[in-house]
């Protein structure tokens, strides 16, 4: 139980803890985001079953088949982000590891300006907050997860430039990736639950 704490074992040997500060941090703070995203969805659950009519017949569509290939998209950012940690871990700051942690920023701009993209048709179409239930609820829980994609871009920018400069902690690499499989991992029940439910 020692060695998980960071404390000496018998032999007066230290070893690092079992989860490092900075993930154990984002851990903590992706907690409390699951409950922000928790809440926003148990409002909008509530207000889809007190409606006559869901989605309601006077409001534009939404982009069914455009999101679910910008799903895959997102999804794929996941993998690549996956890799990028295995071959950080195991080469350090080589060729490869550099590939792919681009490869996922890339993939996750490409998410968020989509994403935007679509916004503007949509709101062209006029489905915007002032539509009712179904537009506010659209923008505000779609709007959070993509405020959390854009922090979690600049975060990953961040740590590619300290990747560059060959100053980028394994640590450091872990807690942006665990928020950045946070913002990956909530996509699907967003997506499920707003645009197909």
């Amino acid at each position: 139980m020692r060695y998980a704490a960071g404390l000496p074992d018998e032999g007066g040997a230290v070893r690092a803890p079992a989860i490092p500060n900075s993930v154990l941090g984002v851990i903590v703070f992706i907690m409390a985001e699951m409950m922000f995203f928790l809440g926003l969805i148990s409002a909008f659950m509530i207000s889809k079953a007190n409606a006559i009519e869901w989605p309601p017949i006077d409001q534009p569509r939404l982009p069914i088949g455009a999101t679910a290939f910008n799903s895959l998209v997102l999804l794929a950012s996941g993998v690549t982000m996956y890799l990028a940690g295995r071959a950080f871990s195991r080469e350090g700051f080589g060729d490869k590891s550099r590939s792919l942690f681009l490869l996922t920023v890339g993939l996750g701009t490409f998410f968020v300006l989509f994403q935007g993209f679509e916004w503007i048709r949509i709101l062209g179409q006029g489905l915007t907050v002032q539509s009712g239930n179904y537009g506010a609820f659209f923008y505000l829980i779609i709007g959070a997860h993509a405020a959390h994609a854009v922090g979690a871009i600049i975060a990953q920018i961040r740590l590619f430039l300290k990747f560059r400069k060959g100053t980028l902690r394994l640590e450091s690499f872990r807690a942006g990736q665990t928020f950045w499989y946070f913002v990956v991992g909530v996509w699907p029940v967003l997506y499920y639950l707003v645009y197909l439910d």
